[in-house]
Order: C-alpha cells, then sequence, then structure tokens
C-alpha cells in the first residue's frame, strides 16, 4: 500500500482551494439572495396588482364616469374598443382636479416622489445608501393612479419601480442589510415591479440594472433581479393572464435585409425626437421649477393646459396603450397619418406638462408611444410610395418603441428585451438592434433620467470599488514634485521664512549636499522669537525625526502616513537606506493625479 502518494503540483493545490473557496461563496450568495429575492418579488408581486386595480378604478371614475371617455386598451389588457369623451369640455376639470390631488398628496408628504418616479429610485441606490422612507410607496401609488386616472399623460412604469424599490428598502431595513445590500435589494424591487406589470420578467430585470448607467451595468444585482422578477410577474399574471400585453406583433418575421435602410431611417428619426422629447420635458420643468406659486399647485396647472389638448386630441390622455395597440393591429380607422404625426408632437407636450410640473407619473410608456407612433407614419410614408415589403406597420410600430426609449433611457439592450416581451414577439431583434443602436448614438448624452451617471465608477455605490484600487496602483513617484525647493541646515531662519511666504507653503526640506537632513516649518520659526530670526541658524530650529516616503510606495501608503502624522507633505527619499532627496509629495499631488487617472478609467469604460 502506497502511504505517499505522488505529490500533486502546488498549482493544483492553490486551484482546488481557489475552486474550494468560490463555491462557499455562492453558497453563501444563494442562501443569502434566494429567499430575499422571492420575498421582495412576492411584495412586488402583490404591489403591481394593487397598483392596477387603482389605475383602473380611478380612470372608471374619472375620465369614464365624468367625461365620459373611455379610451382603448391593448389585447392583453382589455378591450379595443374606445369611446370619445361625451363631454369633451370637462376633460380639462378633470385633469386639473387629478393634477391638483396628485400635487398634495406627493408635496404634503413625500416630496421626493415628485414626477416620474424612476428617478428617485435611481436616485436612492445611488445616492441614499439604497435607502427609500416607508411611506413612499403608497403614497406614490395612490397619486400616480389619480394623475393616470384623471387622463395625465403619464405611464406605470415609474410609480411601480418606486413603489418596488421602497418596497425593498423596507425588506433590507427588516432584514438589517448592508449598505451594498440594500442597494441590490432596491435594483431586484425595480426590476421585479417593472417586470410584472409589464408582463416581461426577462426585460425588467435586464432594465434594473442598465437603467442606472449612461453606458453601464449593475452586474451584481442581476441575479437578485432574475429571481425577483419572475415571481412578481408569476403573482401579477396568475390574476390578470399571461398572454403579452400588446398583440398582434408575432407573426411578422424579418427576411428582407434591403429594408434595414429604412429601419435605419426609422432609428434617425427616433434619436432626433428623442432629443426634442428630452429638451422638451426638462424645458418645461423648469419653467415650472422657476414659477413662484406653491409647488402642491403647479400640476394642477399642468393638468389644466393637458386637458384643453385633450378636447381635441383625447389621444394623449392616459398611458396611450391603446392607440399604441390600433396602429400595431393596422386600425387607422380613428388616427390618419396628419394626426398620428400631430399626436407624436402633442404627446411631447403633454407628458411634459404631467409629469414636469411635478405630476406623478412615469415616462416610459409615453415614450413608447412617441416612438411606436413614429414607426406607424413611416411604414404609412413608405408604404404609400410603395418602396417596403412589410404589408402591416406592426414591424415599424414596435422597432419605433424600441428604438425611441433606447435612445432617451439609455437601456438599448434591456428596451429591445422588454418590447419583444411586451409584444410576444422575438423576430424583430436584427432590426431593432441597428434602429436601436443608431438612436442611442443620436441622443449622445441626452436622457429623459437626470439622476443616471456615466458608468459604475461615477457611482458612490462603488466609489470605494475603484479609489481603494487606484490608490493602490499608483506610485509616489508618478505624483511627486520633482523641484523641490530646499534649505540648508546652515541658512538663517529668516531665509525660510522668506522662501514659505514666497512659495506660499508651510515646509522646507533641510538639505545638505543633497541628503535630507530635517524639515523646517513655519510653527518651528514662529516658536523664536523675531529678533532672533536673522542669526540662529535652520540647522538649530528644524526637526531631525522627520516621515518620509519612498518613489515605490503607493499614493494609499502615503496618505495613510499623512493622515497619521497629521502632516500635509512629505519628502520623497530614494530608498530606506538612502536619504537622498528625489521629490516631495502633497495631499494636493495626491489628490490631483488621482483625479487625472479616475478620469481615464472613466474614459476607458
Amino acid at each position: 500500500m502506497d502511504y505517499f502518494p505522488e505529490m500533486l503540483p502546488f498549482s493544483v493545490y492553490v486551484g482546488k482551494l481557489e475552486n474550494g473557496f468560490r463555491a462557499i461563496v455562492a453558497r453563501h450568495y444563494f442562501r443569502k439572495w434566494l429567499p430575499l429575492s422571492v420575498i421582495i418579488g412576492i411584495a412586488a408581486g402583490f404591489s403591481a396588482i394593487a397598483f392596477h386595480e387603482m389605475v383602473k378604478h380611478a380612470t372608471a371614475a374619472l375620465l369614464v364616469g365624468v367625461a365620459g371617455y373611455h379610451p382603448p386598451a391593448p389585447v392583453g389588457e382589455g378591450e379595443t374598443l374606445f369611446k370619445f369623451p361625451e363631454t369633451p369640455y370637462l376633460i380639462p376639470l378633470i385633469t386639473c382636479i387629478g393634477g391638483l390631488i396628485s400635487g398634495l398628496l406627493v408635496h404634503l408628504f413625500v416630496p421626493e416622489a415628485e414626477g416620474d418616479g424612476f428617478d428617485a429610485a435611481i436616485d436612492a441606490f445611488h445616492n441614499k445608501r439604497g435607502e427609500v422612507r416607508a411611506r413612499v410607496p403608497f403614497i406614490k401609488m395612490l397619486a400616480s393612479a389619480i394623475t393616470l386616472g384623471s387622463g395625465g399623460s403619464a405611464g406605470r412604469e415609474g410609480p411601480i419601480a418606486l413603489t418596488s424599490a421602497g418596497v425593498a428598502s423596507i425588506v433590507g431595513k427588516i432584514f438589517k442589510l448592508s449598505e451594498k445590500d440594500r442597494r441590490i435589494a432596491v435594483v431586484a424591487g425595480i426590476g421585479s415591479g417593472i417586470g410584472a406589470i409589464f408582463k416581461a420578467p426577462f426585460g425588467g430585470a435586464i432594465l434594473a440594472a442598465e437603467i442606472l448607467y449612461l453606458r453601464d451595468f449593475e452586474i451584481e444585482a442581476l441575479v437578485p433581479s432574475f429571481i425577483a422578477s419572475v415571481v412578481a410577474y408569476s403573482i401579477f399574471s396568475m390574476v390578470y393572464g399571461w398572454q403579452p400585453i400588446f398583440g398582434g406583433g408575432g407573426q411578422y418575421i424579418f427576411k428582407d435585409p434591403l429594408s434595414l435602410v429604412y429601419y435605419a431611417f426609422l432609428g434617425v428619426l427616433c434619436g432626433l425626437l428623442g432629443i426634442l422629447y428630452v429638451k422638451s420635458f426638462y424645458g418645461v420643468k423648469s419653467l415650472f421649477d422657476r414659477w413662484r406659486i406653491p409647488k402642491v399647485f403647479k400640476p394642477a396647472v399642468g393638468g389644466l393646459l393637458l386637458g384643453i389638448i385633450g378636447i381635441w386630441v383625447p389621444h394623449v390622455l392616459g398611458t396611450g396603450y391603446g392607440w399604441l395597440q390600433k396602429v400595431i393591429l393596422g386600425d387607422f380607422s380613428a388616427m390618419t397619418l396628419s394626426l398620428i404625426i400631430a399626436i407624436i408632437f402633442l404627446k411631447i407636450i403633454a407628458t411634459a406638462l404631467t409629469v414636469g410640473s411635478g405630476g406623478s407619473g412615469g415616462v416610459f410608456a409615453p415614450a413608447l408611444v412617441i416612438g411606436g407612433m413614429t414607426g406607424a407614419a413611416t411604414w404609412l410614408i413608405f408604404h404609400s410610395l410603395g418602396v417596403i415589403p412589410e404589408a402591416s406597420p406592426a414591424p415599424y410600430v414596435i422597432v419605433g418603441m424600441m428604438a425611441f426609449f433606447g435612445g432617451v433611457g439609455k437601456v438599448p439592450i434591456a428596451v429591445i428585451l422588454m418590447v419583444s416581451e411586451m409584444t410576444g414577439t422575438y423576430s424583430l431583434i436584427v432590426p431593432s438592434m441597428l434602429s436601436t443602436a443608431i438612436a442611442y448614438v443620436i441622443t449622445g448624452d441626452n436622457t429623459i433620467y437626470i439622476s443616471q451617471v456615466p458608468t459604475r465608477a461615477d457611482s458612490p455605490a462603488h466609489m470605494t470599488e475603484y479609489s481603494i484600487p487606484l490608490f493602490m496602483k499608483i506610485r509616489v513617484r508618478d505624483a511627486m514634485t520633482r523641484r523641490v525647493v530646499t534649505v540648508s541646515p546652515e541658512d538663517p531662519v529668516m531665509k525660510a521664512a522668506e522662501l514659505m511666504t514666497k512659495y506660499e507653503i508651510r515646509g522646507l526640506p533641510v538639505v545638505k549636499d543633497g541628503i535630507l537632513e530635517g524639515i523646517i516649518t513655519l510653527s518651528d520659526i514662529l516658536r523664536l522669537p523675531a529678533d532672533k530670526r536673522d542669526y540662529v541658524k535652520v540647522g538649530d530650529v528644524m526637526s531631525k525625526d522627520v516621515i518620509v516616503t519612498y518613489p515605490n510606495e503607493s499614493l494609499l501608503e502615503a496618505f495613510e502616513k499623512m493622515i497619521h502624522y497629521q502632516v500635509g507633505r512629505l519628502p520623497v527619499v530614494e530608498s530606506p537606506k538612502s536619504r537622498k532627496l528625489i521629490g516631495i509629495i502633497t495631499r494636493g499631488d495626491i489628490g490631483r493625479v488621482y483625479e487625472l487617472r479616475m478620469r481615464e478609467v472613466v474614459a476607458e469604460r
């Protein structure tokens, strides 16, 4: 029997140890996030049901009950039949009252929930350590339901994103999660709420991870978001059915590469209109922000102006999903080409008046309507010219929806997946990729969500992940000043004082024959009587016990010395065995070099 088997290479043992460690970490990760994600998903699913019911009953009581306007619904949410307002002159009154009630609820109880809601959820992740006040979810749902039910031109995604983020934040507080885990929980909450109410669990989870940044992903939140989104979607769909929100998009297959020219044109249109949408929205918001009246009344004014538009063009009221469904199905009985073009621009104005004034509602649904109508108008124009092969407007409407929001929301990947789920078709991936990429590039840094940051390196949530490694990577030699102002031990103290005054510094290395002998500070000089400063030598008052750093040390090591010894500068000597002075480094040098390198990191990303 061989009691001494052949020894394995050391690298194999290291590999086994590393794999075992990873397995332990993975087990711990899933033990923590599997139950938490399920809890968040359950809470988000029931929140989505509650919000959906609130919107339905508010619409029945206000738009339908008072104005007699029955807007069409998408196939997955009801009947596409509609009825124009019986008393259109009452629409401004309804939208005004809806705005007033919404303004009162939000500004009196949860002012941070003003407007879209998605921005507040994004801000909670980046700047508020994943914390949302417990009262926010209910007030946001109620205020948004009244806004939408009274005809406000807004969507459900912003409110449900903030509501679900708030619910996830409550879960984080109950289970005493760390700051990092609370942030992940908030992202999972956003994804589950969106995935449920739009019946798009995959796209909702991806959207939550992508929408935080202009050009990045929150990778760590993907698995919790997937689990929570699936749970929330399942709960919501058990009540409202499993069919996609929009019907009629599944039978269209991309099979003509030449049509990519027209889809590229659609991408350009969506990009340009996207810039207009963002500029108009924040232009109107800026006007309302500068208007010196109580904030609670501003949504009422926005609602009144919206209602005046709604008298003649009721298509802009509410989410507009029913009208979007009609153009997907090719039903233009209530919309001519000129009206569709008008709806594109009026919907931009209507959304700016509703949400930009401080009303409670999302900007995702209006973006889909604007993009979809742009696609419908593109199809109608090209189809009338006989230059496109598609016999139905559905592909152009669907791709327009993707391209427009992919550009203004800076979520090109998520929106393609999400709209594909919402329309029940993945067969338009190729043209949607082209159109969305073009719209994304054209819109540039124009985003409808101002709380987004460029990358993880710009987020307070990841500051230490980037700053500490960078501090460790940069060496003192890369940041130090090599041309050092010095004095000799034989120089009079007054000369040192004059040099400090001239260069506006508080300390000088004392050097003899290139070797560091000590350091003299302004405090050392001030302790001397004024009449002795002309003849007392620097060597008599300097500090010989000098804290130094070395060129190969990291900025982190140098900075820790400054903090520990409470000094603002360190002489840099050649090595621990040599006292030859080769430079000096200050806190300002460290900050300057760090900022430059951080910009390079961000630019590379």
